[in-house]
């Protein structure tokens, strides 16, 4: 057992638990401190703003009905046990490839505790500028943001584009 976190890409599974942490506090540092749609000015660009998100990224699906809720409960279960099996797949020396893991493991487990627990997403980070508003989103978005982005990073850095996912699920 402790070679499985020692020497394959769970021994990255301390960072997903650090940034779940992090997401889950800062969500309830929101809900506890800001109601509902407030927004609290902290740059010419950003605001906290205290948002529900029934839907998914972007508020995508949100206005549908309730269904989407389970749907993307669903989806972000099965993403967290694939991930974990690929941390548990991918050699040590894959460092960069595990850390991407992580930071989407996080942010799925993140999520998935606010769909579970209240039926959608806490979101409060808001930027906005040259005349565009970006959706707000939260720690554990941002999270599978940069996983996703150092996946494909790590597939050109590799020149493999998707050989070491393929052998991974091998």
């Amino acid at each position: 057992m402790k070679k499985l976190f020692t020497e394959t890409g769970l021994r990255w599974i301390w960072l997903t638990l650090i940034l779940l942490v992090a997401d889950q506090v800062t969500k309830q540092l929101v809900v506890s401190n800001m109601d509902l749609y407030q927004s609290i000015d902290i740059l010419p660009f950003f605001n906290l703003t205290y948002v529900h998100n029934l839907g998914a990224a972007f508020s995508f699906l949100a206005d549908q009905g309730g269904w989407q809720r389970w749907f993307f409960t669903a989806i972000a279960a099965i993403a967290s046990i694939v991930f974990i099996v690929w941390l548990a797949k991918t050699p040590k020396q894959q460092a960069l490839l595990s850390v991407a893991f992580a930071l989407i493991l996080s942010g799925a487990v993140g999520n998935l505790i606010d769909r579970v627990l209240f039926g959608y997403v806490i979101d409060f980070i808001d930027f906005y500028g040259f005349g565009y508003h970006f959706p707000a989103f939260n720690i554990a978005d941002s999270t599978i943001f940069i996983g996703a982005a150092l996946m494909i990073f790590d597939s050109f850095k590799n020149g493999e584009s998707s050989t070491k996912i393929q052998d991974i699920n091998s």
